[in-house]
């Protein structure tokens, strides 16, 4: 029984959303960033709202609880064991991945992420005096493998010094095994490449699919390897800015505790630790029923294009609420294709190109974590642009 109400739509128009402001024309569905169109867990609400009833909003300081949540939640969910000294706290991931390129690298050498891959990897790296290294991912009917022999070749580059993981995978939507996580880890382990794993969508994973925490794998994963985490993905509460750094080795915490400090991320809202505690603490039956919901509408996104758009191809979607779908059938790139759509159809959704000029070409990304109705809509305000370019394709 369905306890959560994840239709009926939250006017989000007007409250300075960067999601559904940012296009200034009230006509557009905005299907693109990743931040989900659903009401907040109750437990999140409530905290928050004892916290505002305070009237008071100074300095804040992360109290003891909100690393016992962390831990409880990692052991419960996970079977990971996290020491709370461990954890450092930060804004976000992505000011977490630019503290810990700093911290682990010189400027000049390579840092390798798997193409496609979230966009803001290429900035991350780039703006701390790095390089980009691609591994392209290896597209297989409807999904993506890696490819173990690109993969240790680039490791084997001596200029290659960190491996950026995307666990689960964002934008191929793929929830890696244990077993591929251990043979991501033996092949750094030969080429002395440390492991960061970006792991914001972890509890997003859909049915028949578990997620692993890269370092739950094993010893030698946890020892050569950061985890970077947050709940603003799966509980919808980016806003609030809350993010963890979980390190074992105390050299390493040393250093991105330095570089936190340097980029001036080491101060969080009053709000961030409040939510996270409630989130953790009493929001995973929320989340549980927010995964059936988000299964639900992949398959009706399913249903739609085989029945509408055969043509298109929808990869399957192991975690994330972002499907990838193959859009070469069409006449149109990445880019004009999503131009169309927003000025044609109104509705905007995310070029491939953004994760990778190459890798991406041929497929647009789509933010599903939305009421039922208005993915409908989308939908089918999308289906006569799309269909008219399968139509005039040579």
């Amino acid at each position: 029984m369905q306890k959560y109400d994840f239709d009926t739509p939250a006017n989000r128009q007007g409250s300075g959303c960067y999601k559904w402001d940012e296009a200034h024309d009230p006509e557009v569905i905005p299907m693109w960033v990743a931040d989900m169109d659903f009401r907040v867990a109750p437990a999140i609400t409530e905290a928050l709202a004892k916290r505002v009833s305070h009237g008071v909003f100074g300095y804040t300081m992360v109290m003891p609880s909100y690393y016992q949540a962390i831990v409880n939640w990692f052991s419960r969910r996970h079977q990971w064991t996290i020491n709370p000294e461990w954890i450092i706290y930060t804004t976000g991931v992505v000011p977490a991945v630019s503290c810990v390129i700093k911290a682990l690298t010189m400027p000049g050498e390579k840092v390798l992420v798997m193409t496609p891959v979230y966009n803001c990897f290429f900035s991350s790296i780039t703006n701390n005096g790095c390089q980009v290294e691609e591994s392209p991912l290896r597209r297989t009917a409807d999904s993506y493998e890696v490819d173990f022999d690109d993969f240790e070749r680039r490791c084997a580059d001596e200029k290659v010094t960190v491996f950026l993981l995307c666990n689960p995978h964002n934008p191929a939507g793929r929830v890696w095994t244990r077993d591929e996580l251990q043979r991501m880890n033996d092949i750094c382990l030969r080429h002395n490449v440390t492991v960061v794993s970006d792991e914001i969508h972890c509890e997003l994973v859909m049915p028949g699919h578990v997620f692993t925490p890269f370092a739950a794998v094993s010893t030698s994963c946890q020892d050569n390897s950061i985890t970077l985490n947050s709940p603003s993905k799966s509980f919808n509460i980016a806003g609030l800015q809350t993010a963890n750094i979980i390190c074992k080795n105390a050299e390493w915490r040393r250093k991105i505790n330095r570089a936190v400090n340097i980029n001036e991320v080491c101060d969080v809202n009053p709000f961030g630790p409040i939510a996270l505690e409630a989130a953790y603490n009493h929001g995973e039956e929320w989340l549980q029923q927010l995964n059936g919901y988000i299964w639900e509408n992949y398959l009706t996104l399913k249903t739609f294009i085989k029945d509408n758009l055969p043509a298109l191809n929808v990869l399957r979607m192991e975690g994330t609420y972002l499907p990838w779908i193959d859009i070469t059938a069409t006449s149109l790139t990445s880019d004009e294709l999503t131009r169309r759509l927003l000025s044609e159809a109104k509705v905007k959704v995310n070029s491939g190109t953004m994760y990778g000029s190459t890798s991406g070409e041929g497929y647009i990304r789509l933010n599903i974590a939305c009421p039922r109705a208005q993915l409908t809509e989308a939908l089918q305000r999308m289906a006569p642009i799309i269909q008219s370019a399968v139509n005039h394709t040579p």
